[in-house]
């Protein structure tokens, strides 16, 4: 068996502020490294379940800001990293390679969610993002993708915001490992870092053991993007085949969910030029 594992870090059991994910910050070098530690941690938490279910071959994919947080030389020795950016399919990229299933760890909930430790959709310059008249997050964005290759989401671990999220779009069959419990976007109740670890690595364990139905949808397939501010949007409408819908809004249709995600990728990065 072949697995996929897509490693974030807002979803980690302990983060609550962006302060703590921020590798760009001197001032919290200190606290994002003990935090890339434990993201570390967690990643090798799914590897080991992983192990225990019978993968023969397991990839990681760090997930994060400019991805490269995982500390490969504790990243467990029986999977591979990919790491490092730009890459084209960002938070999935390698899983259009084939494998059985997939898992998300570490992730959070789409923008504007409540209860939700730092919501966002790849960027606070999406308002909203839409997949067929319906909100989504990084979730489902990066789920579709899988689906498009046939590989279906396992497991997902986060708030639980995020795992109400996973089984809203992904069904009831989805495991989901809740390591904490979100009271805002900075403050949530969080489980013990070991805990967290124990819970991933059962969870996984078992999601791995029974059988998942990739996500997708149906065509075609209209992504809309609201984004935070109207200059955002003058920008974004440049990408080829989309159209300015509203003042801070911009749409792409396609048949292929793998052109609309090519589309969102460059939809929301030309959002910050200016």
């Amino acid at each position: 068996m072949r697995v996929y594992i897509s490693v974030d870090m807002e979803g980690v059991a302990g983060v609550v502020h962006e302060d703590q994910t921020d590798p760009t910050d001197p001032l919290h070098a200190g606290e994002y490294n003990r935090f890339r530690r434990l993201m570390t941690a967690e990643a090798n938490a799914a590897i080991e379940g992983a192990l225990a279910a019978g993968a023969t071959t397991v990839l990681v994919n760090d997930s994060h800001w400019f991805m490269r947080n995982l500390l490969a030389e504790e990243l467990h020795p029986s999977a591979e990293l990919l790491s490092g950016g730009p890459k084209l399919r960002s938070m999935m990229e390698g899983v259009e390679q084939g494998f059985e299933a997939a898992m998300l760890i570490g992730y959070h909930a789409r923008a504007g969610a409540a209860a939700a430790i730092i919501d966002h959709t790849y960027t606070g310059r999406v308002y909203e993002a839409r997949l067929n008249g319906r909100p989504v997050g990084e979730l489902a964005i990066n789920a579709a993708l899988a689906g498009t290759y046939g590989v279906p989401i396992a497991l997902v671990s986060g708030d639980q915001t995020l795992a109400q999220e996973a089984r809203e779009f992904l069904g009831e069959s989805v495991e989901t490992v809740i390591v904490k419990q979100a009271v805002g976007r900075f403050a949530a109740r969080s489980v013990a870092p070991v805990e967290a670890c124990r819970r991933i690595r059962d969870g996984a364990a078992s999601a791995l053991r029974r059988a998942h139905r990739p996500f997708t949808l149906d065509s075609p397939i209209r992504l809309e993007v609201d984004f935070a501010l109207t200059q955002m949007a003058d920008m974004a409408e440049l990408v080829p085949g989309s159209v300015r819908t509203g003042g801070r809004t911009v749409e792409y249709v396609h048949q292929d969910y793998r052109e609309v995600f090519r589309a969102w990728r460059a939809l929301y990065n030309l959002a910050g030029v200016e």
